[in-house]
């Protein structure tokens, strides 16, 4: 049988080049690379780490870390990974992490162990384990975000222009003569949160109305829809409009006015954000800013493997297009 030593005395090389070649080819020199991997397929070497694939010296699996795998906009993200992974021979391995460091970890760790070539997380924050590999390699690690872009996270990233659609949706309310306007926000913890405020408060300052405007934090779930509507609404002055900063938080907003007798949109507008599919069936449909979920999967891996191949560029940061999409769950400002 073949051994690692074998295949460096036939390429000429040291036994640590044939394994950088293996676990880290970007790093070596292409005639290094060819010159090792000639001499792996006339020897018949396997690595230890028999999943790789020798045409390409890589495992061919990539990690995706998924803050909420049951929240239908990841399902949809995930989907458009997927088909890109398959259509590059790739595989992928699901994490989802609920947002708990721990299992970030767990997943970084595969990562670290050469068990995966790259790492796709959906959160808002690089895992613990790979901050020191970010740090050393910069936009070089195998390493892309998607969908809660931050400069300050020194990875390749692939979203939309998160504050611009906030302030679109702002200002599609204020066409509609709303001034009292509550956002049901995300975490404040997540630069999307934080974008997504910074364009509603952009817009609404604009408009003189940015005293006005109700803030209230939560997460992106139906549950937190139904808690933080029920607390806007119990204010002395309601507001006639709610922004939520996703669609699972809107429809939990829609269940409150059904329960309290509240009617959308003829005495509270709202708008959410990313067009799941569900949010075209609510009653009324749901106005919402709609996101390329499934293209930004698709893009996400894309991104990753041009990382891998050292084809991303200095500063790989995709920014896609996003629309305001209208419909029944809003209307014009009434006094109540």
């Amino acid at each position: 049988m073949a051994t690692i030593k074998m295949v460096a005395e036939r390429a000429g090389v040291s036994t640590a080049t044939v394994s950088r070649a293996l676990s880290e080819p970007e790093l070596v020199q292409p005639d290094t690379r060819r010159r090792v991997q000639n001499a792996i397929d006339a020897l018949g070497y396997v690595p230890n780490f028999a999943a790789k694939s020798l045409r390409m010296l890589r495992t061919r699996k990539i990690v995706v870390m998924v803050p909420d795998v049951s929240n239908p906009f990841f399902a949809e993200v995930i989907r458009g990974a997927e088909d890109a992974a398959q259509a590059a021979g790739y595989s992928l391995l699901l994490g989802d992490t609920r947002d708990d460091a721990d299992r970030e970890a767990q997943y970084a760790d595969m990562l670290l162990r050469k068990e995966a070539d790259g790492l796709i997380f959906l959160g808002h924050r690089v895992p613990g384990k790979l901050v020191k590999l970010v740090q050393q390699k910069g936009f070089s690690a195998p390493v892309v975000n998607a969908c809660d872009f931050s400069p300050a996270l020194g990875v390749a990233s692939v979203h939309i222009d998160n504050a611009r659609a906030a302030a679109e949706a702002i200002n599609l309310l204020l066409s509609m003569g709303h001034r009292r306007i509550a956002l049901l926000a995300g975490p404040d913890s997540s630069h999307l949160t934080r974008e997504r405020l910074e364009g509603a408060r952009r817009a609404a300052a604009m408009a003189g109305i940015a005293d006005q405007l109700i803030v209230a934090h939560g997460d992106y779930t139906l549950e937190s829809g139904v808690a933080l509507a029920a607390g806007v609404f119990d204010t002395d002055t309601p507001p006639t409009a709610l922004f939520c900063f996703s669609d699972e938080v809107a429809i939990g907003a829609l269940a409150t006015c059904r329960d309290r007798g509240i009617v959308c949109p003829d005495d509270v507008s709202i708008v959410g954000f990313d067009d799941v599919r569900y949010a075209r069936f609510q009653s009324p449909p749901l106005t919402t800013i709609r996101q390329p979920m499934k293209l930004i999967g698709m893009e996400a891996v894309e991104l990753l493997l041009a990382v891998l191949n050292g084809s991303a560029g200095e500063r790989p940061w995709i920014t896609l297009p996003h629309d305001l999409v209208v419909r029944g769950s809003t209307g014009p400002a009434t006094q109540r």
